[in-house]
């Protein structure tokens, strides 16, 4: 769903921008609650991991692709405001280096993609999760916060076209085929959102964010009375943190690396409903559009693979260097 430049006005472009850059400031201070030294790490793993498995689009209709948006995943896994931080990174990342979503949309693309996705499935995560308790229903909350925060991203999208759109478009259609074809990508993020989190859970359910807190409290009764006894953390079910890290960069390096070479070339929900509807050519040109690495390597001829191996570098590195700014003075280990 990245905007590319043209679709917007400067005005809402503008506004866009102030909303984003005001989102990731409250996230920088929020994010100190979230993170410490052992899961700072964490935030550029996730970042790194969404930033490979968006390049595997996956077919949902007829001529028509998807790939994970990943704000509910990544508010799961190292929490709302950490969330936000990994998005607005894979966001810039990918709109600087590989020319995928507009510049002048960067705002855009960080408020529908990073804060709209982080805030809705974050919202419908702790509305299940504290209905069902369990680890099993972590999961099932999973499924259906990135089920929701899909189609939410898309309506955003259409809300902020009616408001300052530079095609004439009905909105009503728009928001019809909007939210039609990202009903059916959620499905596929909700599957990827789920797994993912429910293999985390299998093997450090310590470093779940969303699994923090969750376990209904124990009631001891005995002569004297009923006693409550609150759950603890979950704790780690071997070893440091770093063999879990190495294993999922590794695990990250294979989907950009190699899985990304068999990914659907179909153009991607927005891209299909801009066509049907008729304002696909108030698209104009990136700035960087003829940068080797644009389109994922396409324009300067490097494998896919490649380029997505070097995207996942640079996500990794920023937005762990984010993470370790941004963690909490106070080193509380989980």
């Amino acid at each position: 769903m990245h905007v590319p430049d043209g679709f917007f006005n400067a005005a809402v472009s503008i506004s866009a921008g102030a909303v984003a850059a005001a989102g990731v400031a409250v996230c920088l201070r929020g994010a100190k609650r979230e993170l410490d030294d052992r899961t700072a790490p964490m935030a550029g793993l996730v970042a790194a991991f969404i930033f490979a498995v968006q390049m595997l689009n996956f077919p949902v209709a007829a001529g028509t692709s998807g790939h994970l948006l990943g704000g509910a995943l990544a508010a799961i896994l190292v929490g709302p405001y950490t969330g936000v931080l990994c998005m607005a990174v894979v966001l810039l990342v990918q709109g600087v280096f590989f020319a995928d979503g507009g510049l002048t949309a960067l705002g855009v693309n960080i408020t529908i993609m990073g804060i709209v996705t982080v805030l809705v499935g974050w919202g419908v995560f702790l509305l299940v999760s504290r209905v069902a308790r369990g680890k099993g229903a972590i999961t099932v909350a999973a499924f259906l916060a990135a089920l929701v925060s899909v189609p939410a991203s898309a309506l955003a999208f259409t809300l902020l076209f009616w408001i300052g759109g530079t095609a004439p478009i009905e909105v009503s259609a728009v928001a019809a085929a909007m939210g039609g074809v990202h009903v059916l990508i959620g499905v596929g993020e909700a599957v990827i959102t789920a797994l993912t989190v429910g293999a985390v859970l299998a093997v450090r359910p310590d470093l779940v964010y969303g699994a923090r807190g969750v376990a209904a409290p124990l009631v001891l009764r005995g002569p004297e009375g009923a006693t409550t006894v609150q759950p603890e953390r979950p704790v780690a079910t071997g070893g440091g943190i770093r063999p879990f890290l190495l294993g999922g960069l590794g695990v990250t390096a294979l989907l950009a690396g190699v899985v990304s070479f068999f990914a659907s070339s179909s153009p991607d929900g927005l891209e299909s409903v801009a066509e049907e509807k008729g304002f696909l050519g108030q698209a104009t040109d990136h700035l960087f559009g003829s940068w080797a690495l644009a389109d994922y390597g396409d324009v300067g001829g490097i494998p896919v693979g490649v380029a997505g191996i070097l995207g996942v570098g640079l996500v990794l590195l920023i937005a762990g260097a984010v993470g370790y700014a941004a963690r909490g003075r106070d080193r509380v280990r989980v």
